[in-house]
């Protein structure tokens, strides 16, 4: 049974009949599909006629002879032939070129709201932000965050508990990996959705693009995600290897092309004391938890990145805007940031020793900044201290406690 993802159609809806083109963009799997799909339920329950929705899925050999922008025009012109609005539903839109003049078109010469999705990111760059400027909305899907996973097991009448969290640290939330219960068919899954995105979404038809070295690279940074970046370590990582030939700017290219896929995102510094952004980026966090493990199968739950990875996908989840905080001593690993409106969060495993104690709640001294700061970990018992709240990160992940932000 699926389960409605009510958290993005309560950001969509009030869009549904605005003349805006709703993009829904996001890492390929993620349920983009199916949000599309109960976005049209929902217009069919208002009262919507079936002839006034058309649906494309330009992955669906269904739809195979629609190859160029042209053929494109030709059907959704020969589909919309009465008067009154009809709405668009254009899947992975990406492989058609020059799909954007046929977005522009469509709005200037019809009653239409249009929503496509796309894996990758060059969808609203290019051609697309100059015709459309101002006339396109975004929506990034994610997969499952752990709360919408609990849902879908308990829909699905198979058993959670909070210990769970350690199976969503190894395996994260791809919505398909959830079919599969053993380890090996799972890891499976992962490396054939992975393969996927390379081909599909990276490579295309480039016959200059190195898959496997691609692969590597990706891999090691996934791997480290969450921990500063550095392209020469990566470039001495792999000489060490006896792979002298990578160049910096080759790291730096194939960073890009993982951005542009939605296989990380970028995290920048933020000066607390100056109480601004800075423009390098510090950190860059994996979309899912599967994809950092795939190469090795392997996971230490105490490696605090793990956490900190699915903190911070919770919190872009949520719509918050989040750095890694720079003090005068050291730094915090996030500013969480929403509508003016800040607060601090140190991430870590266990509060098991009094340095880890002394630690985590000691990141906060620099800061005289009066915003609220929180230490989160997996601790069940509340450690909050010196006016620092301590959050168990099951109970923040399921809603049953918050964060506050001033």
């Amino acid at each position: 049974m699926l389960i409605k993802r009510t958290f993005y159609l309560d950001m969509i809806r009030p869009y549904y009949d605005v003349d805006l083109i709703k993009v829904i963009t996001g890492v390929r799997r993620a349920g983009k599909s199916i949000l599309l799909d109960s976005i049209r339920n929902e217009l069919l329950e208002r009262g919507i006629c079936g002839e006034r929705i058309i649906y494309i899925n330009l992955e669906d050999f269904d739809y195979e002879f629609i190859k160029t922008s042209l053929d494109l025009h030709r059907e959704l012109k020969g589909r919309c032939t009465a008067g009154g609005r009809y709405y668009i539903f254009i899947d992975e839109i990406q492989h058609i070129e020059g799909f954007e003049k046929v977005l522009a078109s469509l709005r200037a010469t019809l009653d239409v709201s249009v929503f496509v999705t796309g894996s990758n990111s060059t969808l609203l760059s290019g051609e697309l932000a100059t015709l459309l400027t101002g006339r396109a909305v975004e929506f990034e899907v994610l997969p499952f965050s752990f709360a919408e996973m609990k849902s879908y097991l308990e829909a699905n009448n198979r058993p959670y508990n909070d210990d769970l969290i350690y199976d969503y640290i190894k395996w994260g939330g791809f919505p398909l990996r959830f079919d599969f219960t053993r380890s090996e068919d799972i890891l499976r899954y992962l490396n054939t959705l992975y393969e996927s995105i390379i081909s599909k979404d990276i490579a295309k038809k480039s016959s200059r693009f190195d898959k496997k070295l691609f692969k590597d690279i990706s891999f090691y940074i996934l791997a480290n995600a969450g921990k500063a970046f550095s392209a020469e370590n990566v470039v001495n990582s792999f000489k060490a290897q006896g792979r002298k030939s990578l160049t910096r700017q080759t790291v730096y290219s194939y960073l890009e092309k993982m951005q542009k896929a939605y296989l990380l995102h970028a995290v920048k510094k933020y000066n607390i004391s100056g109480k601004e952004a800075l423009k390098a980026h510090e950190k860059y966090y994996a979309v899912d938890m599967g994809f950092r493990i795939i190469n090795t199968n392997t996971v230490n739950f105490e490696d605090t990145f793990f956490l900190e990875n699915i903190v911070y996908n919770e919190l872009k989840f949520r719509g918050y805007t989040v750095y890694a905080g720079k003090t005068y001593k050291g730094e915090v690993d996030f500013v969480a940031i929403k509508e003016s409106k800040k607060c601090f969060i140190q991430v870590c495993y266990l509060l098991a020793a009094a340095s880890t104690i002394e630690r985590e709640f000691g990141a906060f001294k620099p800061i005289s900044d009066a915003s609220p700061k929180y230490v989160m970990s997996l601790d069940k018992l509340d450690m909050s201290r010196d006016g620092i709240a301590h959050l168990n990160i099951v109970d923040f992940l399921l809603h049953r406690k918050d964060i506050a932000l001033t």
